[in-house]
């Protein structure tokens, strides 16, 4: 489990406050696996500080990456490792694709790659296109594989019959049913409380808005990170889709809608 610490707590606070933190959120600290790591905007990278940190009695040097995370927040170390592990995969189940069927094939790419694809997309919103692309290019080759298909071909059609959305669209989805059930009372309350309806505030209740399901969208300084924060983000989204799709009734029947008018969407 990863814990947030603000910053000026890691970097002011005495040893006995860190490891009071860690006894109160039922943390052990282990200064042997132990990462820092300081987030700033790309034109800010100049200004992140390069001495040590102390945690514990050790001194810990900050990471201009930790795991999947870079320091800037684009998320390249992330598309990086997953676009290679998902190559790998398919190179191992192109191996037995002469020996198996095609449905256990699909079978295989779904639970191995498209897993891995779709783990923590919603932190993927709003990427550069060609970051997307690339992770695109797995769902590509992961249909071709299916359909015993040459590299060449066209893989639009194929995509359409397995009825698969494409990688933005995919996004989508994850953070809609992310704000679906923030507004429905099916998601803890750390981010429930992030969302909030149009209806729900006094100023604009008189609205036509107020009328709907429409979500705020907080104003930003930075589009380059606040528009990807989650209250931002997934509201866009959620207010981007049509009244009978964030009017229904269940989470089931919602899903159900929403990848209809996602797939509409990817294959105009």
């Amino acid at each position: 489990m990863v814990r947030r610490v603000p910053i000026s707590c890691w970097h002011r606070a005495p040893e006995g406050l860190i490891r009071h933190w860690m006894r109160s959120n039922r943390l052990q600290l282990n200064t042997a696996k132990t990462e820092v790591l300081w987030c700033a905007t790309s034109r800010r990278q100049y200004q992140i500080p390069q001495a040590p940190v102390r945690v514990g009695e050790d001194l810990i040097t900050p990471a201009a990456s930790v795991r999947d995370l870079d320091s800037d927040t684009s998320m390249r170390s992330h598309v990086s490792k997953t676009v290679l592990n998902c190559f790998a995969l398919l190179r191992r189940i192109h191996s037995i694709r002469c020996c198996v069927p095609r449905q256990a094939v699909l079978s295989l790419v779904v639970s191995l790659v498209l897993s891995r694809l779709d783990y923590g997309s919603a932190t993927l919103v709003d990427l550069p296109a060609y970051q997307i692309g690339r992770l695109q290019s797995v769902l590509n080759a992961a249909t071709r594989l299916v359909y015993s298909s040459r590299m060449y071909d066209h893989v639009t059609p194929l995509l359409r019959e397995l009825h698969c959305l494409r990688m933005s669209q995919r996004i989508d989805y994850k953070l809609a049913v992310l704000v679906y059930c923030c507004l429905n009372g099916l998601a803890p309350s750390y981010l429930a409380n992030d969302l909030q309806c149009v209806a729900d505030l006094d100023a604009r209740r008189c609205l036509r808005w107020a009328l709907t399901s429409t979500s705020v969208v907080p104003v930003t300084r930075l589009s380059t990170v606040g528009d990807r924060a989650l209250p931002v983000a997934a509201a866009r989204v959620w207010n981007s889709l049509p009244a009978d799709v964030t009017s229904s009734p269940s989470l089931s029947t919602f899903k159900r809608r929403l990848k209809t008018e996602l797939f509409v969407r990817s294959y105009p």
